[in-house]
C-alpha cells in the first residue's frame, strides 16, 4: 500500500523564495522588492498553509499581486480561485487556459497524455499514492477559474513584481511555461523539468513520464530552451531546487530519458 505523504513546513530555498506545498508537489513565494508573486498554486489543500506563512509575517492573501501559472494541471492551479478572490492577477499560458476556466477535470481533456497510468501502476504499487494524494488534498474538486490574464509566445505577463520573463516551454502540456527572474539566476521551471517523478520514483532532473506529458517530443525541444537560459538554480514543481547552470540539468534529464 502507498505510504502516506508527509507535509512539509514552508522554507526559504534562496533569499526571499520560500517553497510551499508538500513532498509531493511544490509551489513558490517570491518576494519582489515591489510586492508578492506566487509561482504556481498548489492544490486547494495548501490553503491553510499559505495563510499561516503569509500571517507569519504580518500579511495576507491580499498581498499577493500575481500568480504565474507554469500549466494548467490541479497540482499547480489550486489555490488560483482564492487567490484570484482576494485580489491577485493569476497568469497561464493562452493554450492552458481553456482547462482552468473548464475545470481541474478537463486537464487530461486539454492535454491528453501519451500513455495511460496503469502500467506505471502495476509495476510500482506505491505510484498510486500521487494521485491519491493529490485527491486528499482537493485537485479533482475545486471550481473552474474563468476570467484570468493570458499570454503566448507574443506577449508577456505585465504589471508582475520582479518582471519575471515568461519562456514557453510545451510538451508537458501545450502550455507550459518556466519563468526566469534573471536578475536573481532564478528558473521556476513548472513541469518542463522535474527533479523527482512521483510515478516512476526517480530523484534527479528528468521529463515527467508520459501518463503525464502530452507531447513527448516537445519536452525534448523544451530542454534545449531551459539548457540555454540564464539561470543557477531551477526551482521544479515536483523534487528539490537544483543548484547549477540549466545546461547540465537538461542534460541528466535527456540522460534520464522520459518513461
Amino acid at each position: 500500500m502507498p505510504q502516506p505523504t508527509r507535509s512539509a513546513p514552508a522554507r526559504e530555498v534562496a533569499p526571499g523564495v520560500h517553497r510551499l506545498g508538500d513532498d509531493v508537489v511544490g509551489f513558490f513565494l517570491v518576494e519582489c522588492a515591489d510586492g508578492l508573486v506566487l509561482v504556481d498554486a498548489g492544490l486547494p489543500g495548501h490553503l491553510r498553509q499559505l495563510e499561516t506563512h503569509l500571517a507569519d509575517t504580518g500579511r495576507g492573501t491580499r498581498d499577493i499581486s500575481a500568480v504565474l501559472l507554469t500549466h494548467a494541471h490541479p497540482d499547480h492551479t489550486g489555490l488560483a480561485g482564492p487567490l484570484t478572490r482576494a485580489g491577485a492577477t493569476v497568469w497561464i499560458h493562452r493554450a492552458d487556459a481553456a482547462t482552468l476556466a473548464d475545470g481541474p477535470r478537463s486537464a487530461m481533456r486539454h492535454a491528453r497524455p501519451e500513455r495511460s497510468l496503469l502500467p506505471y501502476l502495476l509495476r510500482r504499487p506505491a505510484a498510486l499514492g500521487t494521485p491519491l494524494h493529490m485527491a486528499r488534498k482537493g485537485a479533482f474538486t475545486a471550481k473552474p477559474v474563468p476570467g484570468v490574464h493570458t499570454f503566448d509566445g507574443n506577449a508577456q505577463p505585465t504589471g508582475v513584481p520582479g518582471s519575471p520573463l515568461a519562456v514557453p516551454l510545451p510538451g508537458h502540456t501545450p502550455g507550459s511555461t518556466g519563468y526566469l527572474f534573471a536578475d536573481r539566476g532564478l528558473l521556476f521551471t513548472g513541469d518542463a523539468l522535474v527533479t523527482h517523478d512521483g510515478l516512476t520514483g526517480h530523484t534527479g532532473p528528468t521529463l515527467v513520464c508520459r501518463a503525464f506529458t502530452h507531447d513527448g517530443a516537445a519536452s525534448h525541444a523544451s530542454l534545449d530552451r531551459i539548457a540555454a537560459l540564464p539561470a543557477t538554480l531551477l526551482l521544479p514543481g515536483h523534487g528539490e531546487p537544483f543548484a547549477g547552470a540549466p545546461g547540465d540539468a537538461a542534460e541528466l534529464a535527456r540522460r534520464a530519458g522520459l518513461r
